[in-house]
Parts: C-alpha cells; structure tokens; sequence
C-alpha cells in the first residue's frame, strides 16, 4: 500500500516511466532484504539493532532482568526475525537462536519453544516503544540531501489493523468486531503509521481500537511532522481541514481526491501540463 502512495506521488512529479523504474527498484530491494533475513543463519537482526543500543534503552528505562539465557537481547532479536521470517513458527525462531549461539561458549537451548515464549511475553511494551522511536530517528539523521526529493523529506500515512490473543485484558481494551459472537473472534486493534519514503521506516505509530477512522488517527499523527515534509495519503484522509492544519505547519500534502466529492474542470485552472489548480470549497 506504501508503494502505491509513493508511487502516485511519483508518477505525478517524475511521469509514468521514471516514476515506475523507481517503485520498482524499491520493491525488489525490499524482496532482497525479506529473502536475506529468511535465508540468514541465526539472528539477523544483531547487526541491525546492536545489543549495545537494546541494553542502553533498557538501561534508561530502569528495566532490571534476572540472568538467563533468553534474556531481552536474544529474544528481541528473535522475535524480530520471526515477524519478518517466511516460516513465522517459533520453532524457527528457536532454531535461529540455536544457530545464533552455536559458535558461542554458552549454553545451547533445547528445541522446546516454552522458554521462548515466556520471554517474548515478558517484553515490556515501553521497550519496545523506545526502540522503535530510537531506531527511526536514528535512520532519518543519516539521510543526507542527496536523497531527499527536491529537499524535502516525503512522509507516507496510511492506517490498518492487528489482531492479538484472545485474552480478558485485550477484549476489554481493543473489543472484537460487533459483527462476530462473542468467543468466536479476536480482539482487533486499528493502527496508524507514518512512514519516510526515503528510508523505509516507520517514524510514528498510534492504536486505538477498532471502529476509530483513519483520519482520526492520522490527527494524532501530524503531530511527528517537521517543517517542509511532504505528506502522501489515500483519499480517506482527504478534509479539508486536515490540509489547512498540515499547511499551517508548514507542510504540504498529496491526498488522493475523496470519492464523494466532484471536482469540475471549469472551475480550476491549468498552470502546467500536468497541474490543475482549483479551490476544494468550490469542488
């Protein structure tokens, strides 16, 4: 879906072909780098996200582990490949970590994938939270303007949801469709993202639960934009509103047009060939 948006944005600016060469450029970069980490003997993600980086976060957070082996390092990292992975077992995400540890003078876990699990559940959620933060910051100061579409910085903002376990806590805080009987469903979250085109990452996430529009979540999200970023968003997030607040922090906005509103040629005006300027309270 990201591609897409940026795609358009793209196809606007650059035209059909440059615009094409480029998605699909980034499209088999990131087939690359699913198969590298799917193909990757042990845990990949130690070179991604260093074990100096996990423990200082812990360290801020006065997060405080007993010793043992899947301590919050190895598990994180386990965990991360098991998302990405295209066997999303946890039999091989253990197996990785038997992988992983294999060339280490330290004790090698059994195939049993309990301790593994228990660990993943203890993975507090301001952790995670912090290192999400740490990560993307960490990727938006290496890019250089080089990189930048006509130096500007080009955000994507789209919104999904995510299932989770079937527990009291859950169901009571992100409540399941009211379209399922209750115990035949899942507790489902909506999510918010916005993502930097020029590095991949996500840059700022909210959750709320399930009946929460998109444009309402993406209000919470305008908040993570830096002067002169450009913003690409489906028709969903397409108010008015909405783009006279992103302009007033100095930011622009390319939305695809709602399916609700009409737009007549007559009233606009041509300033390019492939710009048509109009007033959306006329339209």
């Amino acid at each position: 879906m990201e591609v897409e948006k940026a795609y358009l944005f793209m196809e606007y600016f650059l035209g059909n072909e440059q615009a094409h060469t480029i998605t699909t450029t980034v499209t088999l970069r990131i087939q690359i780098l699913k198969e590298k980490f799917s193909q990757s003997c042990g845990l990949a993600f130690k070179e991604l996200l260093p074990e100096s980086v996990i423990r200082q976060t812990r360290s801020e957070l006065k997060m405080k582990y007993k010793k043992r082996l899947f301590d919050p390092v190895i598990t994180l990292w386990a965990f991360l490949s098991q998302v990405l992975d295209a066997d999303k077992s946890c039999h091989n995400a253990v197996s990785k970590v038997i992988a992983h540890l294999a060339g280490e003078d330290v004790e090698v876990p059994s195939t049993d994938t309990s301790a593994y699990c228990q660990a993943r559940a203890r993975l507090p959620e301001e952790l995670l939270e912090k290192l999400f933060n740490c990560s993307a910051q960490n990727l938006e100061e290496k890019v250089t303007t080089e990189y930048l579409w006509c130096g500007r910085n080009v955000k994507v903002i789209d919104g999904s949801t995510v299932s989770m376990p079937d527990t009291v806590e859950n169901q009571k805080e992100y409540p399941q469709p009211s379209s399922q009987k209750p115990g035949c469903g899942f507790p489902i979250a909506k999510i918010g993202v916005i993502f930097s085109l020029v590095t991949g990452a996500a840059v700022a996430s909210v959750i709320d639960v399930l009946n929460t529009h998109d444009i309402n979540l993406a209000r919470q999200l305008y908040q993570f934009l830096k002067p002169l970023d450009i913003l690409i968003g489906d028709r969903a997030f397409c108010a008015y509103a909405d783009i006279v607040a992103i302009t007033d922090i100095d930011c622009d906005v390319v939305f695809r047009k709602h399916q609700s509103r009409t737009t007549s040629m007559r009233k606009g005006k041509i300033i390019g060939v492939w710009d048509f300027l109009c007033d959306l309270a006329q339209t």
